[in-house]
Formats: structure tokens, sequence, C-alpha cells
């Protein structure tokens, strides 16, 4: 088996290229991976499309990396939330393009384009704009609209607890979006809280086997958005 831990943050993101496409895990804050976020702000990557739920909150995190001028495009549900101005700005100002996506259409193409589903029909977005330039499709009395699945160069993901061969456990509502993600991301990279060895975790609470999993990086103490937000972290 294979040890997928690696000793710094730096080096887990190094790979990642100008123009890549990235998964970032997260619903706000719970599941944000923070430091890989701001390895990779350090580490110089852009023109990058990101993947996440959102468009993050002060300037730290995706928000931050958004300030850095890294982020070509956004796909996402949510572009504007509480205490998200950068995100707003630039895109009012035509420095970074938006797909918008409802959010459970945008967690079923993370899922078919994990699961090698290249499309799928949903009757979310139909008689909307989001749904130009669709294939629109009925079946029965109900007209539904192409959406395509999603795959990405990297995913950027957080979870709890990992083994050295990159099994996972998520903090409850951190779960979210990441298992998806996982299996969608080319190469996942994950920071955990805790690295325990093989065979310490109950194989039936596993929530993503390692299958899915390239990099694993320990990070015990964890930032949190909204105290970074709070405290008016503005990062680098």
């Amino acid at each position: 088996m294979i040890d997928k831990t690696v000793p710094s943050v730096a080096q887990a993101v190094q790979g990642i290229h100008d123009g890549a496409t990235v998964m970032i895990g997260g619903f706000g804050e719970a599941g944000s991976p923070i430091e890989l976020i701001h390895s990779l702000i350090d580490q110089g990557a852009s023109n990058l499309t990101v993947i996440n739920n959102n468009t993050g909150s002060g300037e730290v995190g995706l928000a931050a990396l958004i300030k850095a001028g890294r982020v070509r495009k956004m796909i996402c549900s949510y572009p504007r939330s509480q205490n998200s101005t950068v995100f707003p700005d630039l895109y009012r100002a035509g420095k970074v393009e938006l797909e918008l996506v409802p959010q459970g259409t945008l967690a079923e193409r993370i899922r078919a384009g994990g699961a090698g589903i290249p499309a799928f029909y949903t009757p979310a977005s139909v008689g909307t704009p989001l749904q130009e330039g669709k294939e629109l499709r009925s079946f029965g009395n109900q007209e539904y609209v192409l959406e395509r699945g999603l795959r990405a160069d990297y995913a950027l993901l957080k979870a709890r607890c990992a083994d050295r061969y990159g099994n996972l456990l998520y903090n409850k509502t951190a779960r979210n979006f990441s298992p998806l993600m996982a299996m969608a991301g080319g190469t996942t990279i994950v920071q955990v809280a805790e690295i325990v060895e093989a065979g310490e975790l109950d194989p039936e609470a596993v929530i993503t086997p390692g299958i899915f999993v390239q990099q694993v990086i320990r990070i015990p103490n964890p930032a949190h958005e909204s105290d970074l937000v709070r405290q008016g972290v503005i990062y680098p």
C-alpha cells in the first residue's frame, strides 16, 4: 500500500499548474481547507477555474485566492453570501467569470463527473436564464435541461482524520461536497487534523476510501474562516 502523507502544505500543492481546474471543498466555512488555499496563493498558480459552493468570505481562504487575481472563473451556487465582497466587486468590474449553477445541480454535476457520467437531465433551471445555450428535452409532460458532469485537475479538501493510505473521516457537515469532489478530482489533496495508523479506522465508518485520495497533509489546529474574518485577518 502507498503511504500518501506529505510533510508540508507547500509540497502538497506544488504541482498545481496555471490554468488548472480546482475543486475546493466547503459549504461556507464548514470543510473549507484554509491552509491548502493559502499555500496555493503562496505557490503562485494563476488563471484557475475554481469549483466551490460559494466564493468565500472576508479576505481569507477562497476569497483571498480570488482577490490575489489567481481565479479566471468561478463555478458555484452562491457567488454572494454574508461577508463576501471580493468576488462581487471583481465580477462587476469584469475581472472574473461566473458560471452560476443551482446547488443541487452542482452537487450532481460533481457526482456525475466522479462516476464517469458525462451528462444528465434535470428540471432545475428550466424557464430561467440558466437554461440558455443548453439542450432541452421533454420526458412525459416535463421539460429537462441537459447538464454536463464536472471533473477537475485537482481537488483541495479538509477532513477530520485519515490513515496514511488516504481513507477519510469528516467532521459532521464538513463532509458536504468533499466526498463527491474526491471522486471527481484528478489529484485529490486533503488536509486533516489527525493521521492514524493503518487499521485504526473502522472500515464501516470510512466516508471516502483512499483510492480517491492522492495526498494527505496533517494540520493539527486548522484555521476557521469565521474566526479569521471576525479578527479582520487579510491573507497574505
